[in-house]
């Protein structure tokens, strides 16, 4: 008897969406339906390593370099492909989701890159997973534009030659996608966003004299970066490109990875571009993984750990060190402001601030930036080209000089600040305010004139949990308990229903939000991740 073909794969408990016939062709479709066959048990595999992994830092509350890679480590023979053109340059990097008017604005941005966003900027609605990839093509093929129907301002793509590289980011490996599955079983969306995309643009892109770049998200470990680099092996012999064709940059924003910096390189040596520095996230994986880890573990309020925090500074330069011994980009962290367009005192205070932070990022050896807003763009190239001058990076600054002991990553107990009573309040107005956002699809929200990113809300609950959990003790006498949390939660749903008035209120996702924040920060057993149960509520 011959062997059965693989099943199909199902759309599942969709809406029908305008277009969605030409990112959801049967060829595309199989393409994702083979990814998943071939990688979603070893994807499985990861994800169980992650726990295990997990269970020995709550027995030991430490880390270390891995012994069994030292040789990969000490051998400094090895290097990352050298970068292609359209990557060599990546000064400024702007972020943002693919909706119409975004993929717009910052292809015409100024900004040498574009982080085209299915991850943390985007609310994982199957209209943005669907759209968003529709408007990728849509500007490679220079049929988008976009009218506000708000205000009548147009919007159209600028030059060629003026627009950014597009590195795509697909979402981490821990989340599914419900509407796509095989034999029951949902795809990773870690495979839907990059086989969709890949499989449409690939080839497109190097006709355009680029090629499919990626960003990698959550990454802990050098075994997650080598399921990558089989993907992108395989990938790449399914639609007939070139090996090497497809470059990787990795984000560096779990504390397991930072351990494992240049194993992660080597694994990806083919097709590795660089790492990047993600700060949120990171103090977030520091909170979670380090969460019975005792009073040395707690980090203060999140805009009181500045970049400038010994065990940051570790994080930051052990990571231009290492990407440029193995000839690799590193990339620094998100400025993530919002220009105010009423209140000029802010905007002094804050472009200041984002400036002296991209003035230390370029000085400590980072070849580019993220910034949140293109009214930032020119802020960080002024940094950036007064480092660089006319040379795309700095990779020949080896920065020999950094020594990191194991111990640097994880001395959060180095930083004098401590919690406090208005942190709290601030990682519940902020955690209620994204969550109601992102519940309505979307990933992307500018709050108290920064623009916020699931990373956010995530610092946010971990943060009130660890407080309560290590039983605080605030400046004002006040210990931070759950039913402290609870009535800092209902004085900030009744503030927002003031200022918003009844009727908004009503048709928005505010008690809801405040429920699932209240949720994730007080349950006893700490949610792996808070997008995991907000995805079921995503509707």
């Amino acid at each position: 008897m011959s062997a059965l073909a693989p099943s199909p794969l199902a759309i599942v408990d969709a809406e029908p969406l305008p277009r969605q016939e030409e990112v959801l062709t049967d060829a595309a479709l199989a393409f994702v339906a083979e990814l998943h066959r071939q990688f979603t048990p070893r994807r499985d595999e990861l994800l169980a390593r992650r726990a295990e992994r997990r269970a020995e830092i709550a027995r030991t509350s430490t880390l270390d370099f891995l012994p069994e890679t030292a040789a990969v480590r000490e051998d400094d023979s090895w290097k990352v492909a050298p970068a292609p053109a359209a990557l060599n340059d990546r000064r400024v990097e702007i972020t943002g989701p693919t909706d119409r008017k975004m993929t717009i604005n910052a292809l015409n941005s100024g900004a040498k890159v574009w982080l085209a966003d299915f991850e943390d900027a985007s609310a994982p609605t199957w209209e943005n997973v669907v759209l968003g990839q529709l408007n990728l093509t849509d500007a490679y093929e220079r049929r988008i534009d976009f009218t506000d129907e708000r205000t009548g301002k147009s919007y159209a793509l600028k030059g060629a030659d003026e627009l950014a590289t597009v590195v795509m980011r697909p979402r981490g490996w821990h989340l599914d996608e419900r509407h796509l599955q095989v034999d029951g079983k949902a795809v990773p969306g870690a495979l839907v966003d990059f086989g969709l995309y890949f499989f449409h643009n690939a080839k497109r892109l190097i006709e355009l004299g680029k090629g499919p770049y990626f960003y990698l998200p959550k990454t802990e470990s050098y075994l997650e970066a080598r399921l990558w680099n089989d993907i992108f092996v395989f990938a790449q012999d399914y639609v007939g490109i070139p090996q090497g064709t497809v470059r990787a940059t990795v984000l560096i924003e779990t504390i397991t990875a930072a351990y494992q910096m240049e194993e992660i390189l080597y694994e990806l040596r083919d097709h590795a571009s660089g790492l990047n520095a993600g700060r949120w996230d990171y103090l977030f994986s520091i909170v979670k993984n380090f969460r019975d880890g005792g009073s040395k573990f707690v980090l203060p309020d999140r805009n009181l750990v500045t970049m400038t925090a010994p065990f940051m500074r570790a994080y930051t330069e052990l990571l231009v060190r290492t990407c440029h011994k193995r000839g690799a980009h590193a990339i620094g962290g998100m400025a993530a402001f919002i220009p105010s367009r009423r209140d000029a005192e802010v905007n002094k205070v804050a472009f200041e601030k984002v400036a002296n932070d991209k003035d230390r990022e370029a000085g400590d050896g980072f070849d580019g930036s993220w910034v949140a807003h293109p009214d930032l763009v020119p802020i960080a190239m002024k940094s950036f080209d007064a480092v660089l001058g006319d040379k795309p990076n700095q990779k020949d600054r080896l920065r020999e000089d950094v020594s990191v002991a194991p111990g640097d990553l994880i001395a959060i107990d180095s930083l004098d600040a401590k919690p406090t009573y208005d942190g709290l309040v601030n990682a519940v107005q902020v955690g209620i305010r994204y969550i109601e956002a992102w519940l309505r699809g979307l990933g992307a929200v500018a709050i108290f004139n920064l623009m916020e990113d699931a990373a956010t809300a995530e610092i946010s609950r971990s943060q009130i949990w660890q407080w309560i959990n290590a039983g605080v003790v605030f400046e004002n006498g006040e210990t931070a308990t759950a039913d402290l949390a609870r009535k800092v939660a209902a004085e900030e749903l009744a503030a927002i229903r003031t200022e918003i008035g009844d009727e908004a209120f009503a048709s928005g996702k505010w008690q809801q939000a405040h429920d699932l924040l209240l949720q994730v920060s007080l349950d006893a057993d700490y949610a792996d991740f808070l997008t995991l149960p907000a995805y079921e509520q995503l509707r």
